[in-house]
C-alpha cells in the first residue's frame, strides 16, 4: 500500500501512439480523445498523444485537446530528431510539433551504430549532431524534452562507448528524462538491471563533471526511464527490474498492445509497482478504477479483452476447483494474492465439472439462493451440472443457463412461456447464402398459442427476432433486449457434419449482460436452445428487479 512518503514512479502512457501500432486495432479521433480522457482520469502523468505531422489524425487530435484539455495527465508530441545534414529550425516536421501546442515533447534518437549507418546512412558523429540540435531546437522554443533511446539495449551490447556518448549529447541539449528502450524486446531482466545501473553511475560521475563546465546548459542529472517490448515475453520483468535498478519513468499501454507482440502492459506494472513494491504511481481511488479503464479500452479499439489477463482479466480472481473454492470461502488470502477490489475487479465462482459442492453454495449465493451441503437439491444440481457437462455443457462461460438450471432443480423456475417449434428458411442464390433468412416461432403464453416470422442477418438472428415478435405482446420489457454475442464451437469434430455443437449467447437489456448455452447435433436447434434461455433469464432478471422494488 503507497503513502504519501511512498517514492515516485512517473507513468507514461504510449497507447495512443505506440499501441496503435498493434495488428488489427485501429482507432478515429473521436476514440482517441475517449481514450485519452479515460487515461486523464486514471491519473497518467504523461500520455503520449502521436506524432502531429505524420497523418492528418494526430494533427488534429492535438488541436483539440487544445480546445478541451486534459485536467490532470500531460499530453506529449512524438517525433523523431531532424533528418541527417539539416537544420532542426528549418524541419517541417519539427514545426507540427510547435504548432500541436504541448509543453513535453519525446524525441527519439538511434543508440545503435548499426542503425545510424545502416537505416539512416549517416555517420556516427552526424547522428550525434542530428540528436544536440533538435533538442536544442525545442528548448529554445520552451518545449521540455523526454528523449527516447530507440534500441538502447542493443546499441549498448554492441557498442557501448557509442551508446553513451548519444546519451551525452542529450543531456547536454537539454533533455529531462532519458528513456531506455528496449524496441525489439529481446534483452532479460539481468541485462536491463545491469545497463540502467551503469547508466545511473555514469550520469553521476563521468556527464555530471562535464556539465560542470558548460554554463549553457542545466546543472540537474536528467531521470532514467523505461521503455520496453514484449517480444520475449518479459516487457513487465523488464520495466520493474529498471525501476529496482534506479529507473524513475515507465512507458508502457493499457492491455499491453503495440507492434509485434506489443508494449509493456500498465494494468500489470501499475499494480505490481504500487500494491507490491511501494512505489506511488495513481491514487488508490483511481487504482480501482483500473479494471474499468482495460475494459473501456478495449471496447473502444474494438479489440476482445484478455479474459486471463493478470489483475484485470475477467479470470484474475476466478476460482473453479473445489479444495480452491472451499478454502477461499474461509479466507481469500489462500488464493488470491491481493483483494480483487483494489484494482477494480471482483471474485468469481466458477462452476463446471470439477466443481464440488463448495462451488455450487457459492454460486448459489451469487444468485441470492442459500444452500446447505446436507440439502439434497445441493448435491441434485452438481449431479445435473457433471451430466450436463459430460454431454458437452460448458456452465463456466454461461452463468445464467447455470442459474436457470439451480431455479428448475429447486421448483422455482418461472414459465414465463413454452416453446412448441421453429422453422427456418434460407434462400441460396447460384451457390451462395443470401444475408437474410426467415424464421418461424411457436411458444405458448398462458395457454395461447403464438405464431410468428420475422427475417434477421443469418438464421439466429431471425429467430432471435421472431421470438421477440412473438412475446413482446405479453412483455414489454423485451423490446430493450439484444443479442449482443454470439460463438459457436464445433464439439467432436471427427463426427463431421454430425458432430454436436455448442452455442454461446450473450445477451444485454441495456445494462446488465448474461450469458446461456445451447448443445446439440444440430447447429439451429443449439443456438435456438441459447437464445430461448437468454429471453427466459433476461425476463427473470425483469421479475425479481420488479418483486425488489415493492419490496
Amino acid at each position: 500500500m503507497t503513502t504519501n512518503s511512498s517514492p515516485q514512479i512517473w507513468l507514461y502512457d504510449t497507447t495512443l501512439r505506440d499501441g496503435t501500432q498493434c495488428e488489427g486495432l485501429s482507432v478515429s479521433i473521436e476514440d482517441k480523445l475517449r481514450i485519452a480522457k479515460k487515461l486523464d482520469q486514471l491519473g497518467i502523468p504523461f500520455i503520449e498523444g502521436g506524432w502531429p505531422g505524420a497523418n492528418p489524425k494526430d494533427v488534429q487530435f492535438f488541436w483539440q485537446l487544445q480546445e478541451d484539455p486534459l485536467k490532470q495527465s500531460e499530453i506529449v508530441a512524438f517525433c523523431s530528431t531532424r533528418r541527417p545534414h539539416t537544420v532542426a529550425a528549418a524541419e517541417p516536421m519539427l514545426q507540427a510539433i510547435l504548432t500541436a501546442g504541448s509543453r513535453w515533447v519525446t524525441i527519439f534518437g538511434k543508440s545503435w551504430d548499426l542503425h545510424v549507418t545502416e537505416s539512416l546512412k549517416t555517420t556516427l558523429e552526424e547522428n550525434l549532431a542530428m540528436i544536440r540540435d533538435t533538442i536544442e531546437y525545442f528548448r529554445s522554443h520552451g518545449r521540455r524534452v523526454i528523449y527516447d533511446a530507440e534500441h538502447w539495449f542493443d546499441g549498448y551490447k554492441h557498442n557501448r562507448d557509442y551508446a553513451l556518448q548519444t546519451l551525452e549529447a542529450a543531456i547536454a541539449s537539454g533533455a529531462e528524462w532519458l528513456v531506455l528502450c528496449d524496441t525489439n524486446g529481446g534483452t532479460l531482466p539481468h541485462e536491463v538491471s545491469e545497463s540502467v545501473e551503469i547508466v545511473n553511475s555514469y550520469l553521476s560521475s563521468v556527464i555530471c563533471q562535464k556539465l560542470m563546465t558548460n554554463d549553457k546548459v542545466q546543472r540537474t542529472i536528467p531521470q532514467i526511464g523505461i521503455h520496453t517490448h514484449n517480444d520475449c515475453d518479459m516487457a513487465v520483468a523488464n520495466a520493474l527490474a529498471a525501476v529496482m535498478a534506479g529507473a524513475t519513468m515507465v512507458q508502457g499501454t493499457i492491455n499491453g498492445y503495440g507492434e509485434r507482440c506489443g508494449n509493456a502492459n500498465l494494468c500489470s506494472l501499475i499494480p505490481n509497482l504500487q500494491l507490491k513494491m511501494g512505489y506511488s504511481c495513481i491514487g488508490e481511488h483511481q487504482l480501482t478504477q483500473l479494471t474499468e479503464a482495460s475494459r473501456f479500452v478495449s471496447e473502444v479499439v474494438n479489440l476482445a479483452p484478455d479474459e486471463h489477463a493478470p489483475f484485470v482479466g475477467r479470470s484474475a480472481f476466478a476460482h473453479k476447483g473445489g479444495v480452491h473454492v472451499s478454502a477461499v470461502e474461509r479466507n481469500p488470502l489462500t488464493y488470491e494474492h491481493i483483494q480483487p477490489a483494489q484494482v477494480g475487479n471482483r471474485r468469481r465462482i466458477v462452476i463446471s465439472e470439477q466443481s464440488g459442492l463448495s462451488n455450487v453454495l457459492a454460486k448459489a449465493r451469487t444468485f441470492g439462493i442459500e444452500l446447505d451441503k446436507q440439502t439434497p437439491e445441493a448435491r441434485q444440481i452438481l449431479q445435473r451440472l457433471k451430466q450436463l457437462e459430460s454431454q458437452g455443457y460448458q456452465f463456466e462461460a454461461a452463468e445464467a443457463s447455470f442459474a436457470l438450471l439451480m431455479y428448475e432443480v429447486l421448483g422455482a423456475r418461472q414459465e414465463f412461456f413454452e416453446v412448441k417449434g421453429f422453422q427456418v428458411h434460407c434462400d441460396l442464390v447460384e451457390g451462395k447464402e443470401t444475408s437474410s433468412a426467415l424464421a418461424t416461432v411457436k411458444v405458448a403464453v398462458n395457454g395461447q398459442n403464438i405464431l410468428e416470422a420475422a427475417e434477421g442477418n443469418g438464421p439466429v438472428a431471425a429467430l432471435d427476432a421472431a421470438l421477440r415478435k412473438a412475446l413482446v405482446n405479453f412483455y414489454p420489457q423485451l423490446a430493450s433486449f439484444e443479442l449482443t454475442d454470439y460463438k459457436v464451437r464445433i464439439l467432436d469434430g471427427h463426427a463431421g457434419t454430425a458432430a454436436k455443437t455448442r452455442a454461446l449467447v450473450e445477451s444485454g437489456n441495456g445494462y446488465q449482460r448474461w450469458t446461456t448455452i445451447g448443445v446439440s447435433t444440430n447447429i439451429l436447434a443449439a443456438s435456438y436452445q441459447a437464445v430461448v434461455e437468454g429471453l427466459e433469464y433476461g425476463l427473470l432478471l425483469h421479475s425479481q428487479a420488479e418483486a425488489a422494488l415493492k419490496v
